[in-house]
């Protein structure tokens, strides 16, 4: 069995990271009733009860004696990790494997790439070093962390450096939360930007995720619950309340977003935890879709959507879940895939569905759905038989999309609308070790990746109707 570490780099990071293992418990207590330590556990947590080999005991919501998760957190502040050893998640997490300052990095990349990056350099690479040593077979690292701030932008894009560095046989998934247009930190575009130049070098895919599209999902599921159906109401501690089961304190603005994120992660997890007939490696998400190392950045989209609230509403229909799934309105970022090229495209399936059902819903959507001329049987495919708890079953889409280049596009003129006044970079430039140059390097780098999304999306007016039958890779 292999496993996987989850390191959670920033405020953002680590608040999606702990509402990732605050779900991934409840699904696991829910499958499996005696509380057994099994290879479904072993994945993403060790058993550290030295009186029993064979077993662990856990609960969810209340204290957890026996397991502890496969994760590292790092922050350069200390609140929410200090929040989260104070709430009903502090078993879980080794404190040998937290990293945290008082500081913080002020939105500043340099600042959490250059100063924390090189000062807390060893202590980084020998937590990495632990979490790996305690894995049999160690498949894949998940790096999460935010894109504006300097801590999650710096610090983060440094310990995926190290990891590619430490680690360069193993798989390299990284969640970026990209920020919005209107967002608070006004150095935003620089973070993002900077960030971007290392992510495209050093991550062996990324699941690209705007706060804009999080914020449209959880106003529609608001608009659910307050329909005036009746049985569309959000059950408290539903999974897209936190029902302060992570962290302490009262529910906030963005902790719904944050536990959009968290569900994008407990699909594609879903294979590695659980059994299935056609479960996926983590490694090969990155084999299978993405045919070019640099163009790397993958569009996820989830239905349904009331997987992410307990919404009383009757199940969707099947079809109609892979309808959505290639919908702009279930994606997690502002983009229209239909409009734009696919490279290759992923369908990781939770419940009772079986291979037919795949390849009948992808036939009928294939002709609305335009793939390169070279790559038209881009299909992979994962079935995990245990569905999200409360449901009959979920469907997780990754597509490996031109439609990325607006979003990278946009970025690129808020950059630019700053660097041409040299707004605020002074601030960047009096941190050690930072030049001016890393703008220009990196603002040609995302020149040089909008490009070559630009060049296939030249092809796209070139595609045959007549193309080849797709069919599904096993």
């Amino acid at each position: 069995m292999t496993q996987s570490v989850v390191v959670q780099v920033g405020q953002c990071g680590n608040q999606v990271g702990c509402r990732f293992w605050d779900l991934a418990l409840r699904e696991h207590a829910h499958v499996n009733k005696r509380g057994l330590y099994d290879e479904a556990l072993n994945s993403f947590f060790r058993n550290v009860d030295s009186r029993k080999s064979d077993g662990a005991a856990f609960a969810v919501g209340g204290r957890i004696q026996h397991l502890k998760a496969r994760a590292v957190l790092v922050d350069m502040e200390e609140g929410v990790v200090n929040q989260i050893l104070q709430g009903p998640l502090r078993e879980v997490f080794d404190s040998t494997q937290l990293l945290t300052d008082v500081s913080g990095s002020g939105n500043n990349w340099a600042v959490g790439n250059m100063t924390y990056g090189s000062a807390y350099r060893e202590k980084i690479v020998d937590k990495l070093r632990k979490a790996a040593e305690q894995c049999d077979c160690l498949q894949c690292f998940f790096l999460i962390h935010s894109m504006g701030g300097g801590t999650g932008s710096g610090l983060g894009t440094r310990v995926l450096s190290l990891l590619e560095e430490e680690f360069p046989e193993v798989c390299r998934v990284v969640t970026s939360i990209y920020p919005s247009g209107e967002d608070d930190v006004i150095t935003s575009p620089y973070n993002s930007v900077l960030a971007m130049n290392k992510l495209t070098e050093h991550a062996d895919c990324v699941l690209l995720v705007e706060n804009q599209s999080l914020v449209d999902i959880v106003n529609k599921i608001k608009v659910m619950s307050h329909g005036t159906k009746p049985g569309l109401n959000i059950k408290r501690n539903s999974a897209v309340t936190s029902g302060q089961e992570g962290l302490s304190g009262a529910e906030k603005p963005f902790d719904a977003m944050n536990n959009i994120v968290a569900n994008l992660l407990l699909n594609i997890t879903s294979s590695a935890r659980f059994e299935g007939s056609l479960n996926m490696d983590l490694n090969e998400i990155a084999m299978n879709l993405v045919p070019f190392p640099r163009l790397h950045y993958l569009v996820p989209s989830l239905t349904p959507l009331y997987t992410l609230a307990d919404i009383n509403v009757p199940t969707r229909r099947l079809d109609q879940m892979f309808s959505d799934a290639f919908s702009k309105d279930h994606q997690l970022i502002q983009a229209d895939p239909k409009h734009s090229l696919y490279l290759a495209c992923a369908l990781m399936v939770r419940g009772n569905v079986q291979v037919s059902d795949v390849r009948r819903n992808i036939e009928r959507l294939r002709p609305s759905l335009p793939f390169v001329s070279w790559n038209q049987e881009g299909w992979k495919t994962s079935l995990c038989s245990v569905p999200p708890v409360g449901h009959s079953h979920s469907l997780l889409a990754l597509a490996n999309n031109t439609c990325v280049k607006p979003t990278f596009m946009e970025l690129r003129e808020r950059f630019t609308k700053l660097y041409r006044k040299k707004a605020h970079l002074h601030h960047y430039l009096h941190v050690e070790g930072m030049e001016q140059s890393f703008f220009s390097e990196a603002i040609a780098s995302l020149n040089s990746l909008i490009e070559e999304y630009h060049h296939l999306d030249a092809t796209k007016a070139r595609l045959t109707p007549d193309a080849p039958r797709l069919s599904i890779a096993r």
